[in-house]
Order: C-alpha cells, then structure tokens, then sequence
C-alpha cells in the first residue's frame, strides 16, 4: 500500500499540541465589542474617517490593485509621493516603498550583503530579519540581545571585510529597544553598514514620532539605513526601506522581493500617505502611546505581574508556561479584551508571555479597565 506523502503532518501536529503551541486563525468580525491590546495600531489610525477615506479615494482614482510590479505598471506617482514624504519626514534623502514590512527586511538584508559579507545580526530580531539572513547566503554571526560591545568584537574579529550589522530598534517581544548610538560608533571605527528594522520607532519614538534612528541622532547618516512598515503606527499596509540615494537605487535594481512582487495596492499607500500626514499634523500623538505604554507597565507590575519596563509602545508580562499563556489570553478575551499571546518558537529565549500594544487613543477608563482585567484572570502561580 503506498504511504500517504503527508501523514509525517499528522506526527507533527500531535507533538505540538502537546507541547501547547498550537495555532489557530481567529477572524474578527467588522464591528467586534474587543478592547484592542493585541494588534499594532499604535496610533488608533486604521479606523480614523481621515485615514479610511483616503484608502478608499485612493482605489476609487488608481484602481484595486498596483497592476504589476513596481518596474513595470505598479508605481503610481501616489507611490512617489509616499517615498518622498517619509524620506523627508523620517530624515532621510531616499525611500522606496514595498509590498510589507517583511518584504522591506528581505529586500535590504539581501540586497545589502553577499556571499562574501559578513552579517551580525541581534538574538532577538524579527523572523524578517533572519530569514533575510539566511537568503543572503553571507556569513552571518548572532550576537547576543542588544549588546553593542559583542558586536564589536564580532566586527573586530574580521577586520577589513564587509559587514553589515542588523537590528531592531524595538524588539517585538519585550519592547525593549537596542543600544542604536553604541551600535552605530562600532560601525563607524570599522566601515560597517549599519541597517535597522524601525518598525516599533515609527510614529512612537523620536520628535512627532520620527522615529528611533531620528531620536538616536542617526536619521540621514550615509552608513544607516532604516526599514519602516506601513502597518503599525500608519495604520495601513506595506514597508520601506530608506536611506541614501544610491542605497535606494541599489535596491530598485537588484532587491529580488521589490522586482519580483507585485507594487503595494494604492489604496494602501493612500492610507499611509494620510496617516503620515495626520501624524505630522498632531504629533502629540507619539508621546501619548509611550504614556500609555507606561502606565499599563506600572499598575501591572504593582499588582505583581512581572512585566519588562517598555521603551516603546509594547508591554510584555511573563506568563508562567505556554499552556498558561494561551489560557491567559482566552480568559482576557471572555472578558472582552484582545491581547496577544507570545510563545516559542516566536519568542527566542522561549518565555511565553502576554504581549500588550498600548495605542494614543485609549482612554484612561479604559486602561484601568484593560488592567484590572489582566490581573483578574492571571494565571495562579
């Protein structure tokens, strides 16, 4: 009898239900009653009237989708438009605009480095980040989580090679943000690029939200390049990559996930047009969500959860096992409030944990409602 090419599936699902990490798809409906603290909408933007009526304005005037890839029919002088306004926003001379975030990660990790270059990359970087890596087929060297020394070793171990030194300016489990001026001195003394995935900085960190490579004093340095996503604090879909001119026209040239792809829809990059727009118009916004963000982490951590001190816009509790994080969640969720539910693989030191995005447009009463609820239904032990 001929053996069934997929039963080694069924294998795989048992082990990690047993391990407690399996996942499952839950669709939201249109109009859910949830208190949000589980998505990315730093901000409150996806919904504002401003931001959705620019989506749709958008499709009514380019059409549904981009058509083609960006070098073929898929840029719009909307798109233009969008690259120039977050260069000049975040600081930067040039910037081009993807498909996603992920996307943007893959484009400048393997655009930026070669077989014959050296990576170092943070512990703790997005699943992007690494894969990037892996695709780049350089040498790539992890250095351990948010120490710049380490990776000046790294780069002091092979003086005189290309190298490329990759982190998060805030990292998507803790929220704890990377030493992002030390790592840029130990790029300087050695000629390193140094490349950082803003997707957490935008719209929370720097003045008005420009951004972590702008509050570190790096934003249109010649050896930085910063990538941003369109999909947390803009509220809509898609990433960038900036930097100089000539890094960016590398890119459109030989970044395999911008050629390749179909352009981001414009209805989409309206939207983060807007948004950035909006943002620049009331940038009070950006040191609202850092507020949040620290309130939730105080009256936490004076109920005794153990919670990280954020830099951001994440908070993130320690739950005692994955089980328990996963049953945590589901109780907050009876409750009325969706929060997110971190587990291994995703997290690298294998912790689970509740991961809280706290947003500008929440109110107090809410925040203490959010609060109450998480202690309420933690885990006993």
């Amino acid at each position: 009898m001929t053996q069934d090419p997929f039963d080694w599936i069924d294998d795989e699902s048992r082990r990690r239900a047993s391990a407690g990490l399996v996942r499952t798809l839950r669709p939201r409906d249109a109009d859910s009653e949830l208190l949000d603290l589980a998505g990315n909408d730093y901000l409150g933007l996806t919904r504002r009237p401003e931001i959705t009526d620019a989506a749709a304005e958008a499709a009514r005037r380019w059409g549904a989708g981009a058509t083609g890839s960006r070098l073929v029919t898929g840029s719009t002088a909307l798109h233009a438009e969008l690259e120039r306004e977050l260069a000049a926003f975040c600081g930067f001379e040039a910037a081009l605009v993807l498909s996603s975030g992920y996307a943007a990660n893959l484009a400048a990790v393997t655009a930026l480095s070669d077989r014959g270059s050296l990576i170092v990359s943070d512990a703790g970087n997005h699943a992007s980040i690494v894969d990037g890596c892996r695709l780049s087929r350089a040498e790539t060297a992890i250095s351990p989580h948010a120490d710049a020394e380490a990776v000046r070793k790294t780069l002091d171990a092979h003086p005189g090679r290309r190298a490329l030194v990759v982190t998060d300016s805030v990292f998507s489990v803790d929220g704890d943000a990377a030493p992002l001026p030390a790592l840029a001195q130990a790029c300087r003394d050695h000629g390193a690029a140094l490349l950082v995935d803003d997707a957490h900085g935008l719209g929370v960190l720097g003045e008005g939200g420009r951004g972590a490579t702008a509050a570190a004093g790096l934003a249109g340095d010649g050896g930085v390049v910063a990538m941003l996503t369109l999909s947390k604090s803009l509220g809509s879909q898609g990433g960038a990559v900036l930097g100089s001119a000539r890094v960016i026209d590398h890119l459109v040239n030989t970044a395999r996930t911008f050629i390749f792809d179909t352009g981001l829809a414009p209805a989409a990059a309206g939207a983060a047009l807007a948004a950035l727009r909006l943002l620049g118009r009331e940038p009070e916004l950006a040191g609202r969500a850092r507020a949040v963000a620290g309130t939730l982490h105080r009256r936490l951590t004076a109920q005794g959860l153990t919670a990280v001190r954020p830099d951001a816009a994440v908070v993130s509790v320690r739950a005692p096992s994955p089980e328990a994080a996963l049953q945590w969640a589901a109780d907050c969720r009876a409750a009325g409030l969706g929060v997110g539910c971190f587990r291994p693989p995703s997290v690298p030191d294998g912790i689970s944990r509740l991961r809280l995005t706290a947003r500008a447009d929440l109110t107090d009463e809410q925040i203490a409602w959010a609060v109450a609820t998480i202690v309420e239904t933690a885990p006993v032990g």
